[in-house]
């Protein structure tokens, strides 16, 4: 093929590398055009049930802050009477945090009408739930063995709480108390006292809990009375 006036070789062949190119997209287009469409339309279908999705779940979740919020604001007065199954529906259409705090009000509404029971049931079941926020399950943990302690054997307490008994916890003074007590059980005295020392030392536990503490573990750290001969 001759060249056109001005037309250089390499010219020529990057045009009919052009044109090449262009025939092949076309083809391609030709071939596979409607597979390329309906992905399109797939993904575009899936990207607008996702925003749905989340727009559903804010929305959700505003409506769920509000029954809470009426519900708390019922406890106690003229319509208190059905704030358990009102509980215990809202629990049953949330999750997380949220999911979380009705629970726990659930079993504090339980304890106020005396009814032990379900109390700890539902604090059990709380703390058990991995889809909870760890807070809410320390929460509940803690409470669960309050309401238990005296049914427990030394060792139970012990090894429940025991994560949580630490210093930087939240639980730190309320959870360490239990344990010290449930060491004194146990005839683990000085490692009750090194407990009650720590709880009584730390800061950040409540200024009540470190003062009985320390009372605890200055009454504990008088020697025995020598043996009579």
């Amino acid at each position: 093929m001759a060249l056109a006036p001005g037309e250089t070789s390499e010219t020529f062949i990057r045009e009919v590398d052009e044109n090449l190119r262009r025939d092949q997209a076309e083809a391609v287009v030709k071939r596979y055009g409607k597979v390329f469409i309906g992905a399109a339309i797939v993904l575009l279908l899936a990207v607008a049930g996702w925003l749905f999705w989340k727009d559903r779940q804010a929305t959700q979740a505003a409506e769920n802050s509000e029954a809470f919020a009426a519900i708390l604001q019922d406890i106690g007065g003229p319509k208190s009477s059905g704030s358990a199954g009102r509980l215990d529906a809202l629990a049953e259409n949330t999750n997380g945090s949220m999911e979380g705090a009705v629970r726990l009000t659930r079993a504090a509404l339980a304890l106020q009408d005396s009814d032990r029971k379900t109390a700890i049931a539902q604090y059990k079941a709380v703390a058990e739930d991995k889809s909870v926020p760890q807070a809410y399950r320390d929460a509940a943990t803690v409470r669960q063995t309050q309401l238990e302690y005296d049914s427990l054997k030394p060792d139970e307490v012990i090894a429940r709480l025991q994560p949580l008994a630490v210093k930087d916890n939240a639980w730190f003074g309320s959870a360490g108390e239990m344990t010290a007590l449930a060491m004194l059980k146990a005839n683990r005295r000085p490692e009750a006292v090194a407990l009650l020392n720590a709880i009584a030392a730390e800061q950040t536990v409540p200024p009540t809990l470190r003062a009985r503490a320390e009372q605890l573990a200055a009454g504990l750290n008088i020697p025995a009375a020598p043996a009579a001969r």
